[in-house]
């Protein structure tokens, strides 16, 4: 590479210190980059302040924990306060009878208390438990939320490698229909050496575009979380393991995900709310005691007898139901039936979060098998490209044999970039599972992402 002549610092014109500002900058420009690479934490925040799929739960948790409210209404005293104003213009039908012109005015106050109502009581309670069940919703949410932004992120840094990969698997090929082709021009090697090269080589570029189209739709699937252009993403280092969580915390996370996982809870909750409804509907055959007070004041004008008047009333009133056409039983067996339901939910919850923990803990173990595995594969694969290199500049092995040693070891680095970021997800799904995810796995991964930003 042509150098650039050394000027002394007393010759520098005020040109040649802006071309040095804009070299040094150039230089800068990388570590600049990587300061402003977004992390998986923050790429999380973006997608919490922004995901409209987890602004729906927020909005839908804010309107479960009214049933608390709206359930402890039941139980509460009822005022109410109504009048009427009426004016009156009353004409004879004779003559010379006199027109009556006259005003009228009612007001009520009335007020109940509840003194006996069972099935107020249970809505009450069963108000509580919906208003918990919103809440539980909204982590469920949360915790998709966590899941999604960390499996989009990792998509997104292996896509980028895989056409990293990809890429210097096609200028290998390059090289190779380039050597091919002039070993023809010479009479050194077969038309064959060039076809092959060429098809390994054309392969290579489809799979580079593949890949490419392959790195939108993942950015695109994160950007739907954060409503955002996505920006620069930081990557994992090389040296980076596939989790850091010990064989006894993986299995204590598979012990309890059947009774600590979230999709649990909420199925716990829902089958007590359809207690409380069977209770409710229940109730409907008993009966209710009220405490009631009204007040009601009349007056009219002076054309009017007997005048204004005065009424309060205060006493107890008592209902009991005998016969309603049989709906309330109905709605018991509805109400019973419901329960049931949720009682199998509630064990299907169970069945599948022991499932998904079971398969998490799995793709834990085997990932980090098969990352070792590949690791050594990709070393054991340099060498077999180079030793076959030279064993076809020495004559004892073709061109096939170094296309076909250079294809194997771009393929293995692959499989070994989707292990790894395969391997930190299921981790995270299994926590998840076990109902322990929260916002510090995602920002404890930031210590992991120190390369350069993809």
């Amino acid at each position: 590479m042509r150098r650039l002549p050394l000027i002394p610092p007393r010759a520098c014109r005020p040109g040649d210190r802006l071309t040095r500002l804009l070299l040094a900058l150039a230089l800068l420009a990388p570590t600049a980059q990587a300061s402003l690479a977004a992390t998986l934490g923050e790429v999380y925040e973006m997608a919490r302040n922004s995901d409209p799929q987890f602004a729906a739960a927020r909005a839908a948790a804010l309107a479960g924990r009214e049933k608390a409210v709206q359930g402890r209404a039941g139980i509460l005293p009822s005022v109410s306060l109504g009048g009427t104003l009426r004016n009156t213009h009353e004409v004879g039908d004779f003559a010379g009878e006199p027109v009556r012109d006259y005003t009228t005015h009612n007001w009520n106050l009335s007020a109940s208390v509840p003194v006996l109502r069972r099935a107020n009581v249970q809505a009450w309670r069963q108000g509580e438990l919906q208003a918990l069940l919103a809440d539980q919703q909204l982590r469920l949410a949360e915790q998709d939320l966590l899941l999604r932004v960390a499996k989009g992120y990792f998509e997104v840094l292996q896509a980028h490698e895989v056409l990293a990969s990809t890429g210097a698997q096609r200028n290998a090929f390059a090289q190779q229909l380039t050597q091919a082709r002039r070993a023809f021009e010479v009479g050194m090697a077969p038309v064959t050496d060039v076809n092959e090269a060429q098809a390994r080589s054309d392969l290579a570029l489809a799979q580079e575009i593949a890949a490419r189209n392959d790195i939108e739709l993942k950015r695109s699937a994160l950007e739907k979380s954060i409503a955002r252009a996505l920006p620069p993403l930081a990557g994992l280092d090389e040296q980076t393991g596939v989790g850091p969580y010990d064989a006894a915390q993986l299995q204590a996370w598979l012990a309890q995900a059947p009774e600590s996982a979230l999709p649990v809870g909420a199925a716990l909750t829902a089958e007590q709310v359809a207690v409380r409804e069977v209770a409710r509907q229940q109730a409907g055959h008993l009966p209710t005691v009220d405490l009631v007070f009204s007040y009601n004041d009349n007056a009219a004008s002076r054309f009017i007898s007997p005048g204004n008047s005065r009424q309060t009333a205060v006493g107890v009133e008592v209902s009991i139901p005998l016969y309603q056409g049989g709906g309330t039983d109905s709605r018991i067996r509805e109400a019973v039936a419901n329960l049931e339901r949720a009682r199998q939910d509630l064990a299907n919850a169970r069945a599948q979060a022991r499932l998904d923990a079971h398969q998490a803990y799995l793709g834990v173990l085997s990932g980090r098998a098969l990352h070792q595995a590949l690791r050594q594969a990709q070393t054991s694969g340099e060498v077999q490209v180079r030793s076959t290199q030279r064993g076809f500049e020495v004559g004892t092995r073709t061109r096939s044999d170094v296309l076909n040693a250079t294809q194997q070891l771009y393929a293995t680095r692959k499989d070994l970039a989707a292990a790894r970021y395969q391997t930190l997800v299921a981790g995270l799904q299994l926590k998840a599972a076990a109902g322990v995810l929260g916002e510090t796995d995602l920002f404890g991964m930031d210590r992991l992402l120190t390369a350069p930003p993809r």
